[in-house]
């Protein structure tokens, strides 16, 4: 992790060392010169409570990775599922996970999404 500037926000990516997403994630902070820290899922799982804020401010559709190998192992595209038991699910199994997960302060996004990560900036900018 590298040190954040003064008063500036730190970043938490939560994705695996071998995932191209969660690399290009890293990359778009660190060409910002923020302050980031990569939590490797495959090392570290992601805490219950931290999940379940990803879940709650996007909703569990927005965190499952619908396309990934791991749904499709699981059968997953067959089943129908309220966002209770979905939630469930993604707390049960974190290879369901859409990543990267991406926290700045107190705004959250899911996957590779460059724009909601501008966004997620600029709102804790504007926090400051």
């Amino acid at each position: 992790m590298t040190r954040p500037p003064a008063g500036g926000p730190v970043i938490q990516v939560f994705g695996r060392e071998d995932s191209a997403e969660t690399r290009a994630a890293l990359r778009f902070f660190k060409e910002r010169r923020l302050a980031i820290q990569l939590i490797d899922l495959r090392r570290k799982p992601i805490a219950a409570g931290e999940l379940r804020r990803f879940v709650e401010r996007l909703g569990p559709e927005t965190v499952a990775d619908t396309t990934g190998r791991a749904w499709t192992e699981a059968g997953l595209g067959y089943l129908r599922m309220t966002a209770e038991e979905l939630g469930a699910r993604l707390l049960a199994d974190q290879r369901l996970l859409r990543l990267p997960l991406v926290r700045v302060g107190n705004g959250v996004a899911a996957g590779r999404d460059e724009g909601a990560w501008r966004t997620l900036l600029a709102n804790a900018k504007g926090n400051d």
